[in-house]
């Protein structure tokens, strides 16, 4: 499936969420993530992050798509991220 994942989070909170999410997609822009995962892969990145937040006050939204080329985006302004090596 093709996930793409924003969160909002405190700010004390944002370093363990990016290592989180970067370990599983790619970073599109700055609290915006892309990319292919298995349903496996999927669960485990969502158990990850459930082990960082905090439900009360931060939060994480997925949208998921069978594929990419389901996905149509533009770009207005600077192209930030990429489609570089996930960590």
């Amino acid at each position: 499936m093709f996930v793409i994942l924003v969160y909002d989070t405190a700010a004390e909170r944002n370093p363990k969420v990016l290592k989180a999410c970067r370990r599983y997609l790619h970073w599109t822009q700055r609290s915006v993530f892309q990319g292919e995962l298995s349903g496996s892969q999927y669960r485990a990145l969502m158990a990850a992050l459930d082990g960082v937040i905090d439900r009360t006050y931060d939060s994480v939204v997925t949208y998921t798509v069978r594929s990419a080329e389901l996905v149509e985006t533009d770009t207005l302004g600077v192209a930030l991220g990429g489609p570089g090596d996930i960590l």
